[in-house]
Parts: structure tokens; sequence; C-alpha cells
């Protein structure tokens, strides 16, 4: 009976030994790849922005009381000084390629002068009081840094005047808003999700337009004089946007 019941047990495990010896070998699942996540520079975005700007300014005079005279230098000037503003903008992407439009507007105090080499007794000055930039522009980001060009058109609201060398009394003056052209580049950095600081560069030209000036002092309302004026800017700025919607992307 013992026999019996030992030759049993031996043959229920080894049938146990041989079952699980055909069984297939157990595998596990990796775990799913670490996911990073990418930048988007997509959106609608705007912004304030603040710096230094210079306009060279040259002067040249083309009548006198009205009577056309041979054009005569008057001289140059810088009108330097501070600039604050904003900008309002769209960007999309395209893989590492970021495309956009942008209107910026700015308040400027860039004053200059030089003394008149035709009149000495009047002292010309060129002053800047607000400028804007209407612009495209062409990117190419690193994730969170996007390095960019742009072009297109430039405006300014400028006062030109003749003061009294000396006493600093304003002689005559004219007022005007021109249209020209810019150029500029940046480094753009995203710091949080839908915020970025960068700076930039712009160049803009604004070509070479004549002006008829009118008398304030002593008598108001006398032509005066027509200069021919060539204006040039140059502006750095450091910017701050906040970009509106444009999730961050998952990146594997």
């Amino acid at each position: 009976m013992k026999t019996l019941v030992l030759a049993t047990s031996i043959l229920v495990l080894g049938t146990a030994a041989a079952s699980a010896a055909d069984l297939a070998p157990r595998y596990y699942k990796a775990p799913p790849p670490i996911v990073a996540a990418a930048y988007n520079w997509s959106g609608f975005y705007a912004g304030i922005n603040g710096g230094w700007g210079s306009s060279h300014n040259c002067w040249t005079r083309t009548a006198t009381l009205g009577v056309p005279v041979l054009p005569v230098s008057e001289g140059c000037h810088d009108a330097s000084g501070g600039t604050v503003g904003g900008q309002l903008g769209y960007r999309w992407q395209a893989s590492n390629w970021v495309f956009g439009l942008e209107a910026q507007g700015n308040w400027a105090d860039f004053s200059g002068s030089n003394v008149s080499l035709v009149s000495p007794a009047v002292t010309d000055r060129t002053r800047i009081d607000a400028f804007g930039l209407f612009t495209g522009q062409v990117g190419y980001a690193w994730n969170n840094v996007l390095a960019y060009v742009k072009g297109g058109a430039a405006v300014t609201d400028n006062r030109y005047e003749g003061l009294l060398t000396g006493t600093g009394t304003v002689f005559d003056r004219v007022t005007d808003t021109r249209w020209g052209g810019t150029v500029g580049a940046g480094l753009e950095y995203g710091f949080a999700p839908n915020w970025t600081a960068g700076v930039e560069y712009d160049h803009m030209f604004m070509g070479t337009n004549n002006y008829a000036f009118t008398s304030v002092f002593p008598v108001a309302g006398i032509n005066t004089r027509n200069d021919s004026i060539k204006q040039d800017v140059d502006l750095v700025t450091v910017r701050v946007n906040y970009r509106f919607g444009g999730p961050v992307v998952a990146r594997y």
C-alpha cells in the first residue's frame, strides 16, 4: 500500500514538473520612454519694450525766405534718447522655423542739435516724439531659444526747429510724420510656458524729405527757409512678451 502511494505521488510530481517545463517564458513590458516638453512659439502675443535710440539727421538748405538757393549743408547731428512702448503680433511654427507678423508703437525722447553752418545765429534741432514698426519675421528656434530677422515699414513723428543760438528761443519750426523702411534682428528666450524675454536691434531708413519752415518768433507765419533733411534711426530695445495659447508640445 505504501509502495502504491509513493508511486502515485512520484507520478503526479513528474507530470506537474513536465507541465511547468512546457509553459512559455514570461516577458515584462518595458516602461514608456520619457517625454520631453518642446517649446511652442505659435500663437498671438503682446508685450512691452524699452531701450535707447539715436537718429542721424543731415539738413541741407534749399531756399531762404521762399527764394531757392543752391543746396548747401547746414550740418548733421544725432538725436538720441530713451524709448518705451509695446508690441502685438502673431507667430506660427513649422518644425524649427518660426514665421510672424508684428506691429510696434513707441513713445520716444530723441533730441539733438548743431549750430547751422549757413546761419550760425540759428541752431538746428531735431526731436523724435514717437515711432512705429510694422514688420514680418523669419526665425529659427532651438526649443525655447529663438533667433530671428525682421523687416517692413517704419514711421516717425518728428519736430524740426531752429533756435536762436545763445538764448535757445525757438525761431522757426516744422512738424512731420514720415514713412520709411526698417530691418532688424533679435534673440528671444522662453523662460516660462507663455513668457519670453529678448533683445532686439532695428535700423530705420527714413529717406530724405524737403520741408518749408515757418517762423514762430518774433513774427509768426513767415516762410523762413526750406531744408532737405535726411534721417536714419538706430534702436536697441529689451522686450518682454506674453503668448496667448500655443500649448507645450510633447516630444519623444
